[in-house]
């Protein structure tokens, strides 16, 4: 049972682990259209889709007898609220593996969806589709959260059934070294924002925003970069930023309920009457964590989630970029980040979804540390020397970013300029 703060703080120390089992885990989502209408797909398609997917040895998960995701191995493809799919991958060693982990899921997929007359996209926000014209699916928790979230936030629906984005797992191997990760990573979710802006067509128009999910994110409920994760955050202090923050909802046997008014510590306290006044368990505490909205996070690990999610071309790149800073060269970049203000961080995050790379941070543009922090990283690639079969280590998956640095041109442009042409959607299916 989860009922005093120490209980927090022991499962997030759980999580340290030796430096030379540091593990990589990549979650990426992907939009679902039907190519014979250019509809966003329903959830008897997705049925449909999934059931064809276990013939690639995908086990069906199900919520009162509804098929929600697919599980192979540790891996896991989830529904998102308005059917975009997500691939979990497995806690892998590199980013040669995670790379070939996402190679093969799409190939997969893309046999299937292919016979399904569905076609994939891989943007951060619906280039397309009005929110009204998006269907939803069984999930309970999705009910509830479609009720609820936009009391907190105008555009949590926005969030829910029109953005996909690319998450990064990473480890700790202390508390000393999640400190010094977890301030890191926000530090620069302006830089990736930035860098993997993939979102700059709304309802069929080019917008002011390169990464308008960026944007979305910012004023979604639970979500954001609170000053707190600016300072030295310990586990303590993050397990008191846990207690105090709202419940979402309340898995109770096979039923969800509304978090209603109840903070954290209120289920800690055995203070939730519609649930028997039982107290939270380790699973309770994790369903918790996950619904903690924040462009980073901390679970048993730290997850990064700024970045839009993209094409083949650049989706290896996300996490090369960011693991060659964090895991190969990580007192480097601190000493660039460290002489960074907060108050110029937060205004260069508010910033960065409109701006992009032109955004100014600490008296230069963000293209500048872009720059530098690419090449940053690329050192911290080439310090972990670890080799594919060709002998290449994982610094040939930052090819993309320096095409981004060199032309100074993101995946947000590219989009326009294809789709503007005719406005034809089918210019931004994956190929």
């Amino acid at each position: 049972m989860i009922t005093k703060k120490e209980d927090i703080i022991d499962y997030f120390e759980s999580g340290i682990k030796q430096k030379n089992n540091f593990k990589i885990g990549v979650e990426h989502e992907k939009f679902l259209f039907n190519n014979i209408n250019d509809q966003r797909v329903n959830y008897a398609e997705i049925k449909e889709m999934f059931s064809a997917l276990t013939e690639f040895g995908w086990n069906p998960v199900l919520e009162n007898e509804h098929i929600i995701a697919l599980s192979k191995g540790a891996k896991n493809i989830t529904l998102e609220p308005g059917n975009q799919i997500e691939l979990s991958g497995e806690k892998l060693n590199n980013i040669h593996e995670a790379c070939a982990e996402s190679h093969d899921y799409l190939f997969e997929l893309k046999q299937v969806t292919k016979k399904l007359n569905i076609e994939i996209v891989s943007l951060g926000f619906d280039p397309i589709s009005k929110l009204n014209e998006i269907p939803n699916n069984p999930k309970q928790r999705y009910k509830l959260m479609t009720k609820d979230m936009p009391s907190g936030g105008k555009l949590s629906l926005d969030m829910m059934y029109r953005t996909c984005g690319t998450q990064l797992n990473i480890d700790y191997g202390s508390e000393k070294d999640f400190i010094k990760k977890f301030k890191i990573v926000n530090s620069i979710v302006p830089i990736n924002i930035a860098l993997f802006a993939n979102s700059s067509i709304i309802e069929k128009k080019k917008s002011t925003y390169s990464s308008f999910r960026s944007k979305v994110w910012q004023g979604t409920s639970r979500g954001g970069l609170p000053p707190l994760f600016f300072d030295e955050l310990d586990f303590e202090k993050y397990s008191e930023f846990v207690m105090n923050f709202p419940l979402l909802f309340i898995q109770n046997n096979k039923d969800y309920i509304s978090g209603g008014k109840y903070l954290f510590k209120d289920f800690m306290n055995g203070k939730i009457k519609e649930i028997d006044n039982r107290y939270p368990t380790e699973n309770d505490l994790a369903t918790h964590l996950s619904t903690i909205f924040t462009e980073n996070r901390l679970k048993k690990y730290i997850e990064l989630r700024s970045m839009d999610t993209c094409g083949w071309d650049c989706l290896c790149a996300g996490p090369a970029f960011n693991v060659g800073m964090l895991y190969g060269n990580l007192d480097e970049v601190n000493e660039v980040i460290s002489k960074w203000s907060v108050d110029k961080i937060m205004n260069a995050y508010l910033e960065a979804p409109k701006k992009g790379l032109n955004t100014q941070l600490m008296g230069k543009d963000l293209h500048f540390w872009a720059s530098l922090l690419l090449n940053l990283s690329r050192k911290g690639l080439e310090n972990r020397d670890i080799l594919n079969k060709s002998k290449k280590n994982e610094s040939l998956f930052l090819n993309h970013l320096q095409k981004v640095i060199d032309n100074r041109t993101t995946n947000a442009d590219h989009i326009v300029n294809k789709f503007s042409k005719n406005e034809n959607l089918k210019e931004l299916y994956d190929e």
